[in-house]
């Protein structure tokens, strides 16, 4: 017989949740990713505060006691009852409640852009004290001044006290003047040039290069480093070097407008441009919008199922030849570097940056495996320079995430997603034409391409001399067949120069250990080094069988990664008298990443068979100018919120041939080399979910006396 219970009998309680005080500080820590993001939501308040002007400047950031950075904007400003009911309050709906009712800014109607109402707590990023200032029209200025480091003295969030100061006499905003002024203090890090010019970079790109917002203008300066700026590169600078530029126009089921144009150079007098427009056959063909479903196969899809409203997708599409860049750019290094860092599709709504679309580390659109996957047809992100643009109040189904990381990948993102990527399968079959015109006339020159030339020419003598058909089929027939053989190895060269690197390496470094054994048994006539030699032979073999097994990742500690690639090459760089600058020892941070240790260690022993050769070379010509030289290596570990870095650096030569070339495969300054080491070592760091940095000066701290050397900073994605 079951038991009857009597739920009168049970205690209730009425409660409710408790926040507690640090709650904001972790919004700010875990929900913005950097300071660029931090930044940038500031900006954004701005924008939908009505602000024509937004101005950041900074001072004194490499010291972050006294670094101070200050956003000033001029837009309508806050009432003191929206700094207490709004500004102060996490998670307001004040925007979102004006998105919903189609509320739009007084002077630009403008609607929010943002809505979430945590965005401003990202300052903590930044700083931890921060002073606002604001003044709204016909009231009182308003200042409050929040330390963030008192949170944590207060258990719940309702316990901290936020002093609310009125001025009845404005001491910023005077003479009837409108707007908000931040200042934020005690910086939480210490600003770099290269952290800076990532933001320069992020605060340019806040509106569309492509078009005129003369109503939003948003700049970053840092009053004392006026040459931290120094050598970047605006669109300005770079537009004219594109060769093809698209825009396409599509809503509910299909492109609605489109435009292609090809638009060579002047020094390339053999082409003509070429247009076109929605009424090309092929543009025809394939006007309505189809995306492959989950089975692979192709099927129809609708804009008009979601809100997203009129989707418009422009872009520059450049081309990083080397047969084409000698024809009209002149920096091609700063070239390379500004697509490099701002290449790729972003979004705008209203006007203003969706992020993280079109940053470095987000490929959202795969490209670049489209490009490995059709690596003749396919647009990469260094080739392209595109925006997309939405209408805010149109597109209420494209939800930014709260993290600010694009947006929530539902169905409606799917369907925006596969709209832009069908466009541009369009505008890359277009491009695909035009860029065969290009290699045609002003490619490859038989100098370049020595067999293919040769053996096109001995195809001609043939033909032309040789009267007897049949030797003249037999040898055509050869020919031939020398020609496909040559191109088949080409190709399973480069395959498999990836998957032997390691066995090279294994085979280049045994072969230098027994040439060192040799050595030593013809000087010291079998000594007790001969012993240590050919122990440590067989520890390093130990060590190279390591490399080529399986590449499965595993959590290690990278300093004994460095230590067991050091140890695998101490008798080559004792021979060569390296000195060696161990600071990765002093590391305090986590040394824990989940990473294939084999190939991890092949790639830092390849850093250091470059810098003993390059070592060697400036010692040989510091022998020949007389002047005293000591061949020293460097390694360090540093960390940031979000990566790790190995930084490797030298006192040689430096790089002799410009670093954004160097990891292409066959590129080497080296006489005889091959040209592949550099080249994997970015592959292997790609598969690794990290990439390898050859750092500007200022970007990492390294002792002066390898400021002109080599550096190689190898970046691991916590």
């Amino acid at each position: 017989m079951s038991e009857i219970i009597n739920i009168h009998d049970d205690k209730q309680s009425l409660v409710s949740f408790k926040p507690r005080a640090r709650l904001l500080i972790q919004l700010g820590d875990q929900l913005i990713k950097n300071e660029s993001i931090a930044l940038v939501e500031l900006v954004k308040n701005s924008y939908d505060a009505d602000a024509n002007i937004v101005n950041i400047y900074m001072e004194n950031v490499e010291d972050p006691e006294e670094g101070v950075i200050i956003i000033e904007d001029d837009g309508f400003g806050m009432s003191p009852e929206i700094v207490e009911n709004v500004w102060l309050e996490p998670g307001a709906d004040f925007k979102s409640e004006q998105i919903k009712n189609n509320k739009t800014s007084p002077k630009y109607h403008r609607l929010p852009i943002g809505e979430k109402g945590i965005g401003r707590f990202g300052v903590h990023k930044l700083g931890n004290i921060i002073e606002l200032t604001t003044k709204a029209d016909d009231f009182n200025e308003v200042y409050v001044r929040i330390n963030w480091e008192d949170f944590n003295k207060y258990k719940y969030l309702n316990e901290v006290p936020i002093n609310i100061i009125e001025r009845s006499v404005p001491q910023l905003f005077k003479n009837g003047k409108t707007g908000t002024n931040i200042i934020i203090s005690n910086l939480r890090k210490k600003w770099e040039r290269g952290i800076a010019r990532e933001v320069k970079r992020s605060i340019t790109a806040l509106a569309s290069p492509f078009e005129n917002n003369d109503s939003f203008l948003p700049t970053f300066d840092i009053l004392d480093k006026p040459g931290w700026f120094e050598g970047l590169l605006n669109w300005e600078d770079v537009k004219d070097y594109s060769l093809f530029r698209f825009k396409v126009t599509m809503n509910s089921n299909s492109i609605t407008d489109f435009e292609y144009a090809f638009t060579p150079w002047s020094t390339m007098t053999k082409l003509f441009p070429r247009n076109i427009d929605i009424k090309d056959e092929l543009v025809e063909t394939f006007k309505i919008l189809k995306c492959k479903n989950d089975n692979g196969k192709e099927e129809a899809f609708s804009l008009s199922n979601f809100e997203i409203g009129k989707v418009i997708f422009e872009g520059y599409v450049f081309d990083q030849d080397p047969f084409l860049l000698k024809m009209g750019v002149s920096d091609k290094v700063g070239f390379k570097k500004y697509l490099k860092s701002n290449g790729g599709i972003k979004v705008f709504r209203d006007g203003l940056r969706v992020y993280d679309y079109g940053e470095p580390e987000n490929d959202w659109l795969n490209l670049d495996y489209r490009r490995f996957q059709q690596p003749t047809k396919a647009i990469s992100n260094n080739l392209i320079l595109g925006a997309v643009y939405l209408d805010r109040k149109d597109s209420s189904d494209l939800t930014e995430k709260t993290n600010r990381e694009g947006f929530v990948e539902n169905d409606a993102y799917k369907a925006f997603r596969n709209s832009i990527l069908h466009a541009l399968d369009i505008v890359e079959t277009l491009r695909l034409t035009d860029k065969k015109r290009l290699k045609e006339i002003y490619g490859p020159t038989p100098k370049s391409a020595p067999l293919a030339s040769t053996l096109s020419e001995a195809k001609n003598y043939v033909e032309e001399k040789i009267n007897d058909s049949e030797v003249k089929t037999q040898i055509i027939k050869y020919l031939n067949k020398i020609e496909v053989d040559y191109k088949r190895v080409s190709e399973n060269l480069l395959k498999a120069a990836g998957a032997g690197l390691s066995m090279s390496v294994v085979v280049h470094e045994v072969e230098k250990i027994l040439y060192e054994v040799e050595k030593v048994l013809k000087n010291e006539k079998a000594s007790d080094r001969v012993l240590k030699l050919v122990t440590h032979l067989s520890s390093l073999i130990d060590g190279y069988a390591e490399i080529i097994r399986k590449s499965s990742q595993t959590t290690e500690n990278i300093s004994q990664v460095i230590d067991q690639a050091l140890f695998n090459t101490e008798y080559r760089l004792m021979s060569h008298k390296v000195e060696i600058t161990k600071q990765y020892k002093f590391f305090k941070g986590n040394n824990k990443l989940k990473i294939a240790r084999n190939l991890l260690i092949g790639t830092i022993m390849n850093i250091i068979d470059n810098a003993i050769y390059w070592l060697d070379q400036k010692s040989f010509v510091s022998t020949e100018k007389k002047e005293l030289f000591t061949k020293k290596l460097f390694i360090d570990i540093t960390e940031d919120e979000n990566s790790t870095y190995l930084i490797i650096a030298d006192n040689g030569t430096g790089f002799l041939i410009p670093t954004d070339d160097i990891t292409e495969p066959f590129v080497t300054a080296k006489p005889g080399g091959m040209g592949l080491g550099l080249h994997i070592t970015s592959e292997i760091m790609e598969a690794q979910n990290g990439r390898v940095i050859f750092p500007n000066e200022g970007d990492f701290e390294i002792p002066e006396e390898f400021k002109n050397g080599a550096t190689v900073v190898l970046s691991f994605k916590k």
